[in-house]
């Protein structure tokens, strides 16, 4: 028989409280569960146990696809990049891996003190501080892509070649698992997508979910202090992970806190090319996207909210917003096509 619970099941803190005690975490048993809202994949809660409070990320409850929520993949790379490099991580704590403890396995990090701004808009700060947070986004983004993660020791975190092409074919198939419906867009970008692969090869450590809603900046200073949500980290080609932060440059308000037809210039916003140009000069690099790569990540996160949504379906999903949230798959496909249609992209 499982030890996993059936999703919706209420959590064990009571169980989970004596694990921790024994792990030295805390010195009592007695703890308090607050789940954190805003991730759509990863179920996230603080952890207080008297005077102290920790983060807790776990696997969602019920099945869960292939190579999907990988906690263990999670905890090791924000180990390594807190012991090895300048990248802003926290601290992680421990790992479990026995789903008898609290239904799936989980790790622990340190709670950092900062600011979670849920779109690109930045509400609430001046225009000054959103030109600066911009340019602290574009250092952070950098610092990682020249991370040497061979000496992180995370030579076997990934594949070092052929990262687009593996990349398609799992996201393909990653939708033949998680539909909910059929999608004449995803269908197009399927068949579209492989014969246009640019021929470079390049290898760097990769977020997968670089965006500014996973970035805690300082709680009084415009500068990042905290890179969360590694869950999709792994070795690939840095315009994969650079397309898919620019996405919002290329959607609307609406469409998770895009933001076209905002008045950037007032707002203290740079323009797409401002803000590639700034990481371009940190990371020590002379290209930037091009509309495959802006196709391709949009592609990939079309067939993330698909996954959102067939989680709100079957009831373990992270965030109560899931299924309105898994809706933007259709419109991140279609703006995916209309990057491909609206540029002259020949197959390289």
């Amino acid at each position: 028989m499982s030890n996993i619970p059936p999703p919706n099941q209420a959590l064990d803190a009571q169980r989970l409280g004596l694990y921790l005690q024994i792990q030295g975490i805390f010195d009592t048993p007695e703890i308090r569960l607050e789940k954190i809202g805003g991730g759509q994949s990863n179920p996230t809660y603080f952890v207080t146990g008297g005077k102290r409070t920790v983060v807790l990320r776990k696997q969602p409850d019920g099945d869960v696809l292939p190579s999907a929520h990988r906690m263990d993949r999670e905890h090791r790379v924000l180990t390594a990049l807190r012991d090895a490099t300048d990248v802003p991580v926290p601290r992680t704590l421990l790992y479990c891996a026995d789903a008898s403890v609290f239904g799936t396995p989980f790790y622990l990090m340190e709670k950092l003190e900062g600011r979670i701004f849920p779109d690109y808009r930045l509400d609430g700060v001046s225009p000054a501080e959103r030109t600066a947070m911009y340019r602290s986004m574009a250092e952070t983004f950098a610092a990682l892509h020249r991370v040497d993660w061979r000496a992180a020791g995370l030579a076997d975190y990934g594949r070092h070649s052929g990262f687009f092409a593996r990349q398609i074919a799992r996201w393909t198939e990653q939708w033949r698992l998680s539909k909910t419906g059929e999608s004449a867009d995803i269908d197009a970008l399927i068949a579209r997508l492989p014969a246009m692969v640019p021929q470079d090869d390049e290898t760097v450590l990769c977020h997968g979910d670089f965006r500014m809603g996973n970035l805690m900046f300082h709680p009084t200073e415009p500068r990042v202090v905290g890179v969360l949500d590694w869950e999709l980290s792994t070795l690939g080609h840095p315009m994969s992970d650079l397309a898919f932060n620019c996405i919002a440059w290329h959607t609307a308000p609406s469409e998770y806190g895009g933001l076209a037809d905002l008045d950037l210039a007032a707002l203290g916003i740079p323009t797409e090319a401002e803000y590639l140009a700034h990481y371009c000069k940190a990371a020590g690099r002379a290209d930037a996207t091009t509309p495959f790569h802006l196709a391709f990540a949009m592609f990939r996160f079309a067939v993330i909210f698909e996954g959102i949504a067939a989680r709100a379906l079957a009831g373990s999903a992270a965030s109560d917003n899931a299924a309105s949230v898994g809706q933007l798959s259709a419109a991140f496909a279609r703006r995916a096509v209309e990057c491909l249609d609206s540029r002259d992209l020949a197959p390289a």
